[in-house]
């Protein structure tokens, strides 16, 4: 008996043990799978990446490329988007549309976790792959996941393609008969349909991952539901169900990865990563202003004036500051052109107003300015900034009196100073136009030079230009007008390959008159050649309280098709185009930025769009639309409706200065003309970013 006793304490204290090392165990860094999420081979897990986690993932067999990229958005929700080239399979049979480019297949993944592992529970996840489209691979899933010491143990359920040898019965269909059968007919690319969520076939899957004592090493085997004897690739030999593979990893952000599947078949990639939270800026900034406070008759000496104004323009970021005093309180203006973080930007002006602080002043007001637009003031009480920058007595601490409101304007003051803004700017840029999966080529590109120039008329009035010069591009593979599935629409987006096929162009010239119209209401009208296809006039209002988690604007907009042939004319095609958009950050999800627009597009079909995107820590925003208008999805043709996927960076997590630019990456599945918006160069929302305590 004592035996026993002491046998099973022992066994006890091993578990305890093992639970206790499953927090500190490397599997909280989970692996990628074939299809790319997280998971072990063929199989997913329930286990999610650190939130903000990016990974770009490769992998290669004698039927299949997998090319897919899987965002952990939130700590609960992972979105993967994944490329598969078909070896067996050419794109069309028509090789005088396609050529001899074997089958490309677009699929959008998500998986949602249920709840984290605890003590005793597992980690619940249920997610489902190819969400509509043709639905090669369309499959959903619920995993549970517990670790156990340096093993990973995986239990799930799976249906449709994961599911597809049926080895148990679907539970479902015992509640609901619909449920028992699947269509398993190939959907039209870039479609979405859900009818067949969780019907047809199911069966159990499973599997281990083990971190070896060797750090680097992992080791995976699995069990897997699927039998491939209705795969697209065509009817695959299966020896086995189980499969067993190793993953090394390189670095922090780079795994290797080979595994041996259906018992005859060689499995090989790679995984790159980063995490979108963790990054930091690359920028050297100037040290921060130190407090050595002047007397206070130096403030109108010349040499102090031109030494604070050029303190504010380049330490603390404003450009075109003007300095004034107006009865007890010391006004800066300026556009924030240096620091994301606007606080930093203000907290600087506020050290170097302090250091040379005229008589009487009990006040500091810091405007920030875009495009000669107010956007808010900072108010900040001297005696409690000077207490701060001297320290407390201990134990009588006194919090910072500052408070952000409306935008101040002092007008002006005989003791006024200020540096003159640059009314002329100019730049040259490369630019990469993309567009990836299409039926033509995987992968058509344009790379060229942009030169950007504007002028300042007034402070209100902006004339803006840039020309684009082609250095390479393949758009002339673009063959919209063979495609199989063509639209009935006007082709307001598919002469692409016309417009590129121009060397050297006027991308757009166009004339901006902007206005801050007071009480968070902002204006601006504009015409001329607006963007790379269309000319016009348009105009548009936001109103957007300061530090509101909401805003609601409207555009109105009317505008010609310009000549592929001659770019500076106009073809015989116009559009009334225009949308009412809100805007509204949730209070319950950190970062994230929802817009719905209604209104009518370029072919002048009528409908919504709905644009969902997070900010994680670095300033990296990744987003996701979607348009769905009055047409049909045969009207529309290839794809049913718009989507598409972007990640905005911020450059100064590459730059070697602080700086407020930002380069954008979009992916958008197939170029077509339904709920297509025209591409304005300005928005009012994208100014008046500084009106939001939150933006980084």
């Amino acid at each position: 008996m004592k035996k026993t006793y002491l046998f099973s304490l022992l066994a006890l204290s091993v578990a305890c043990a093992c639970q206790a090392s499953a927090s500190d165990n490397d599997l909280v860094t989970p692996s990628q799978s074939d299809m790319g999420g997280v998971g072990l081979l063929q199989v997913p897990t329930a286990r999610m990446a650190k939130d903000g986690e990016f990974s770009l993932n490769y992998r290669y067999n004698d039927q299949y490329r997998f090319y897919s990229s899987s965002v952990q958005l939130f700590p609960w929700l992972e979105a993967t988007i994944r490329y598969t080239d078909v070896k067996t399979r050419r794109y069309s049979a028509d090789s005088s549309f396609s050529g001899n480019q074997t089958y490309k297949d677009k699929a959008f993944d998500l998986k949602l976790r249920l709840w984290q592992e605890g003590y005793w529970l597992p980690e619940v996840s249920v997610g489902a792959r190819d969400l509509g489209g043709t639905g090669l691979f369309d499959s959903e899933f619920i995993a549970a996941t517990k670790a156990w010491g340096p093993f990973d143990f995986t239990l799930g359920m799976g249906f449709g393609y994961l599911g597809n040898s049926g080895n148990v019965k679907n539970p479902f269909c015992q509640a609901d008969s619909s449920y028992c059968n699947r269509s398993n007919g190939n959907g039209e690319a870039g479609s979405v349909n859900g009818d067949d969520l969780f019907k047809g076939p199911a069966s159990l899957f499973g599997g281990v991952e083990y971190q070896t004592p060797w750090q680097p090493l992992r080791l995976k085997a699995e069990y897997e539901g699927n039998d491939y004897q209705g795969d697209f690739a065509g009817r695959l030999e299966q020896r086995s169900k189980v499969n067993v593979g190793a993953i090394y990893r390189l670095t922090d952000w780079a795994d290797v990865n080979v595994s041996y599947e259906r018992g005859n078949t060689f499995m090989a990639g790679f995984t790159l990563r980063t995490n979108f939270n963790e990054l930091r800026s690359a920028a050297i900034d100037s040290p921060k202003p130190a407090y050595k406070p002047q007397p206070q008759d130096r403030f109108l000496e010349p040499t102090v004036v031109a030494n604070q104004l050029t303190d504010l323009k380049y330490n603390a970021g404003l450009s075109g500051p003007n300095l004034q005093v107006k009865g007890n309180t010391l006004y800066a203006t300026g556009q924030q052109s240096k620091y994301r973080n606007t606080q930093e930007g203000v907290d600087r002006a506020n050290v170097i107003m302090m250091n040379n602080l005229p008589a009487d002043i009990d006040t500091l007001s810091v405007t920030e300015t875009r495009n000669n637009m107010p956007q808010v003031t900072t108010v900040t009480h001297v005696d409690s900034l000077r207490q701060q920058l001297e320290g407390y007595p201990l134990g009588k601490e006194k919090s910072l009196d500052q408070q952000r409101e409306e935008p101040r304007d002092p007008g002006r003051t005989e003791q006024g100073f200020h540096i003159a803004p640059d009314r002329f700017n100019a730049s040259l840029s490369p630019v990469l136009n993309q567009s990836v999966g299409g039926p033509e080529s995987f992968y058509l590109y344009q790379v060229g030079v942009m030169a950007n120039a504007n002028y300042w008329l007034t402070d209100h009035l902006l004339l803006d230009g840039s020309v684009f010069a082609n250095i390479a591009n393949n758009y002339d593979k673009f063959n919209y007008n063979g495609a199989p599935t063509d639209s009935s629409l006007p082709r307001v987006r598919t002469h692409i390959r016309d417009y590129v096929d121009n060397n050297v162009y006027v991308n757009n010239l166009q004339a901006n008159y902007m206005h801050a119209l007071g009480n968070g209401f902002y204006g601006q009208v504009y015409g001329g050649y607006l963007e790379t296809m269309y000319g016009g006039v348009g105009g548009e209002v936001l109103y957007r309280p300061l530090d509101a988690d909401w805003a609601v604007g409207v555009d109105a907009n009317y505008v010609k098709r310009r000549d592929w042939d001659n770019m500076m004319q106009f073809d015989n095609y116009d559009a009334k185009v225009g949308n009412l958009t809100a805007y509204w950050h949730p209070w319950f999800m950190n970062g994230v930025l929802v817009k719905a627009s209604v209104g009518q597009y370029l072919a002048e079909d009528k409908g919504a769009t709905v644009d969902i995107s997070r900010r994680f820590d670095s300033g990296v925003i990744v987003g996701a639309y979607a348009t769905k208008t009055d047409v049909s999805a045969e009207e529309y043709g290839e794809g049913d409706f718009t989507k598409g996927f972007y990640v905005s960076i911020p450059m100064d997590l590459f730059t070697a200065s602080p700086t407020r630019g930002r380069a954008q990456v979009n992916w958008t599945p197939l170029t077509r003309d339904g709920g297509q918006m025209l591409g304005r160069k300005y928005q009012l929302y994208d100014m008046t970013s500084d009106r939001d305590i939150n933006y980084r």
